[in-house]
């Protein structure tokens, strides 16, 4: 018969051999997450090349070329004052305060916005990445993106050729938490929507809607970018 002492060192072996066992399917199961992560992450690379490819971010593909050509150019900046240039432009000035913050999960589900084009408002749940698209996401992903800070330029696809071209060169002119994108069914050639912070928790959405595109609303586009970028209810760099 085992002595107290032979009992105890067995119980010790048999603890220590849980112990072990119970480490080594930690292990294994933070392998199987950061293989999973990794792939994850290899998809968003995948996900990110087609929409860059196939139009969204840039002038990938042909039909992102047809609907944002290159060879474009900005005219000079003349007016600094986002009241002046709006005025310039014909463009009127709107805001009103955010009435939800809500995500919806459903990425494909229709929300009604106050606005055309919308400026606050509940959204999916993941934002609209930085970029100009020659395709635009849905607005309940673009919304999202104007929560965090980003500022939107909507244009009609119909504008000519040569419009396009230069929205296009006035974004390249300084992307930073910008998207461009088309907007068939709106009542401006051009319009421009962000998301302010305040009043805290809900913010004010802005928006500007320039009936007549022309080389005035170039300045219009700047000085609302310059007023309402990077102050969002929810920042994100």
């Amino acid at each position: 018969m085992a002595s107290r002492k032979e009992q105890k060192e067995a119980l010790r072996r048999e603890r220590e051999e849980r112990e072990r066992q119970t480490h080594e399917q930690r292990r294994r199961k933070r392998l199987v997450g950061y293989g999973i992560g990794a792939a994850l992450a290899l998809a968003a690379v995948v996900v990110v090349v087609v929409v860059l490819v196939s139009g969204g971010g840039g002038d990938g593909g042909d039909a992102g070329a047809q609907v944002l050509p290159k060879g474009g150019k900005a005219p000079a900046a003349k007016v600094t004052g986002l009241k002046q240039a709006a005025g310039d432009a014909g463009c009127r000035l709107t805001s009103e305060k955010a009435k939800s913050r809500n995500h919806v999960r459903d990425p494909n589900r229709k929300v009604k916005y106050r606005t055309n084009p919308p400026s606050d408002g509940q959204h999916y749940a993941i934002p609209t990445e930085d970029g100009a698209y020659s395709k635009a996401p849905p607005d309940s992903h673009l919304v999202h993106t104007l929560e965090h800070g980003r500022v939107i330029v909507w244009f009609k696809p119909s504008l000519p050729r040569p419009a396009r071209a230069n929205l296009k060169a006035l974004f390249d002119e300084d992307p930073y938490q910008m998207v461009l994108v088309p907007r068939a069914k709106m009542p401006f050639d051009v319009a421009a929507s962000a998301w302010g912070r305040d009043p805290q928790p809900l913010g004010t959405g802005f928006l500007m809607g320039c009936p007549r595109y022309g080389d005035e609303v170039f300045d219009a586009i700047r000085t609302f970018r310059d007023e309402h970028r990077s102050n969002g209810p929810e920042p994100v760099p």
